[in-house]
Order: C-alpha cells, then structure tokens, then sequence
C-alpha cells in the first residue's frame, strides 16, 4: 500500500545562536542552550513550535534507563498522565503515544556538528528510520551513548534542571516552553507564516489512488513488453 509523504519544512525563523529553552514540565524547570549556529533548522523548529504554544501541555511518552526520555508528541496533548501510562502498555486501544508529529518533517543535522554528542542532559531530535523524517517529538539523553551521534541531531544541552532531566517519567507533563535570547520580532515575523498543510483524507485517498493506478500502468508496460 502506497503512503503519504510529508512535506520536509525549512523554518522561517533563523537562530541567533543565544537562545535557551526553558522547558516548565511538572516535575520542575529544565534550562538549555541550544545550538542555534550549528544546526539552524532543529532550533529554528524547536523555537517556533514553542512560541505558538505546540508544546503546552504534551507528556513525556517513553523513558528507558539510562538511555532517553522521549516527549513531544501531540497525541498525548489531552491525556492525563495515568491515560499515556495505559496507552504506553497498550491498555488503551486507539490512542498511540509516539505516533503524532507536526504534519511535516525537517532535514537532518548531524553530519558536520560538532557538538553532536550523546551525553546527560543533551536535548535531542527524535525520527523514525527514513531520513530527514524527525519533526517535533524530542528526547534527554540519560547518559553518554556515542552509539546514537551519527544517527540523531543534537541541538542543545542542559545548563541547569538536570535532575530534573534524570527525574523525568511516563506521563509527566510539559507545560510549556518558553524561548530566552531570542530575536523577538524575527519570531513574531516567523511564526505568522504558514507552515505545510497535510492533505485532507480526500486528497489522501485521491493520492493513494494514484500510485496504485501508476503501479497498475507500469505492472501493465512490463506485461506487455515481456509478451512481445
């Protein structure tokens, strides 16, 4: 079955290189420094999504010891704690912590960065396994795993709150982030603009129906040629 690809986004918004997110979760604040000048489009990203409010009230989703504690995702935006919990462990059909995204992807960064390092309290981006498929779910690493720098971009690290970080947990909620160091009118310029619309179930259904009938055709053309 064909699927529908989403569109890959280049943030209106250009860093400054100052910014620091101040991440409000309920379990206390988390303060990072993001890399601005060394991978432009994460931060770019990370900073609109925050400043239109994408992030209020999203819950971590997933925690492995030792390795990261993933949120960001807005399936778990009207969940209460206990509900991401059931959903994790599959108690709750329907509802998939993990699947949701912004409706549209950004470009990988981690080739060329040199601060693309793994270590406690690194703020990372999350993907799924095609490239440049990562979007707005973000993870902490837990520790020093250099098995993952050449596989995920690394756009910040934690400058205070990191037992906040190490405290982090299914269901603990992010209520808000707010952007210090940022170019406040470049912002407001930038988040005003329109980012990629996804098609609506007709022109999804519409899409598929035409890589099945390209499918069909060139299955067709080689039937054809190879009777000839």
């Amino acid at each position: 079955m064909g699927r529908i690809e989403l569109e890959i986004y280049t943030p209106h918004y250009v860093p400054t290189g100052n910014e620091v997110a101040v991440i409000d979760t309920s379990k206390g604040a988390v303060r990072v420094q993001l890399f601005g000048r060394e991978v432009p489009v994460t931060v770019g990203n990370f900073v609109e999504l925050a400043a239109k409010g994408f992030y209020d009230n999203l819950k971590f989703h997933a925690r492995k010891e030792g390795s990261v504690v993933l949120g960001g995702c807005p399936v778990t935006r009207s969940m209460g704690p206990a509900q991401v919990l059931a959903a994790v462990k599959g108690v709750i059909r329907g509802m998939h912590p993990g699947t949701g995204d912004a409706r549209y992807t950004i470009i990988d960064e981690w080739e060329g960065n040199p601060l693309n390092k793994h270590e406690l309290g690194s703020l990372c981006l999350a993907h799924k396994s095609a490239p440049n498929s990562g979007s707005c779910q973000f993870y902490f690493s837990l520790g020093t795993q250099p098995e993952f720098d050449d596989q995920y971009t690394v756009f910040g690290r934690t400058i205070e709150g990191i037992e906040v970080v190490e405290s982090l947990a299914i269901g603990d909620a992010i209520r808000g982030i707010a952007i210090e160091g940022a170019d406040e009118d470049a912002l407001a310029r930038a988040i005003q603009q329109e980012t990629p619309r996804p098609p609506t179930p007709r022109e999804a259904m519409a899409e598929l129906e035409r890589q099945r009938a390209e499918r069909e055709a060139a299955a067709s053309a080689a039937a054809a040629e190879t009777a000839e």
